[in-house]
């Protein structure tokens, strides 16, 4: 089923900042690695970490040794990672949206995006993100592409969210293919990669996973009884030694944003992007 729901994500994720902090992936050590061979994007140096949410990729910065600015514009989100990073050292914590951050200009040498593209602008982000940038800076997008297909379980995910999504298919046309994100760099297009990258899941972990999903029935709302037994059958059914494992591919992009160029229309997608 799919029914049309807000697209903001400013309040999408209120009820599910606490699910997505808990439960949501981190990044693979190997993407720091490959973006200090990128020239420009090493530490030291600041990030500013655009649609932040609740701070597991400012987290990833902060431990390798970048100051970071954390920007946020969902306040439950946001609060989570004052929660967690907000006695450490270069952390500071922003409630604004990528398109208009409030920052200074040339506040960044590093624009950092995780798991958030899809939800902005992306003619006015990119004005935004080469206005935050010193001049040489890199901008670096990045998110958990899910991989649908592959093993049982991977397979079984995506026909429950099929069937209980509520705009699940609206939100995952969002997400850019590879050439749409090389278009949006124009000329300032350096380099990506793809990196493997997993989750290993108990129940509870998989249950909490399915629920920092904006796309899926909250308490009380049609379907969420359902949908957890079909979860709870899945789970059963393709669990090794009480655990499945949520596979995804890291995809990444790192460019400069010198100037304002055109940015292209994005090129029809033949194949489905997963969050």
């Amino acid at each position: 089923m799919s029914r049309t729901r807000e697209i903001d994500p400013a309040t999408r994720f209120d009820a599910r900042a606490g699910e997505y902090d808990r439960y949501r992936p981190d990044y693979p050590p190997e993407l720091l690695a490959w973006l200090r061979e990128v020239p420009g994007a090493g530490p030291p140096g600041r990030v500013v970490d655009v649609g932040s949410g609740t701070g597991i990729s400012a987290r990833m910065f902060l431990d390798a040794g970048y100051r970071v600015i954390a920007v946020e514009p969902n306040a439950a989100m946001r609060a989570q990672a004052e929660r967690r990073l907000g006695g450490r050292t270069g952390f500071r914590s922003v409630g604004a949206r990528a398109e208009a951050t409030g920052l200074a200009d040339q506040e960044a040498d590093l624009v950092s995006v995780a798991q958030a593209f899809h939800w902005f602008d992306r003619e006015a982000a990119r004005r935004e993100f080469a206005r935050l940038l010193r001049p040489g800076g890199i901008c670096v997008v990045f998110w958990n592409h899910r991989r649908t297909s592959g093993s049982a379980f991977l397979e079984g995910y995506e026909k429950l969210l099929d069937e209980y999504g509520t705009d699940y298919h609206e939100v995952t046309r969002r997400y850019p293919d590879d050439w749409a994100m090389r278009a949006w760099y124009g000329t300032g297009y350096r380099a990506g990669i793809r990196l493997a990258h997993r989750q290993r899941l108990d129940w509870p972990g998989l249950w909490g996973r399915l629920q920092s999903s904006s796309y899926v029935p909250a308490a009380g709302q049609a379907g969420y009884g359902p949908m957890r037994d079909a979860l709870r059958r899945l789970f059963m059914e393709t669990a090794t030694d009480g655990m499945v494992e949520m596979a995804y591919d890291t995809r990444v992009f790192a460019g400069t944003l010198s100037g304002v160029e055109p940015v292209h229309r994005r090129r029809p997608s033949r194949t489905r992007i997963r969050e």
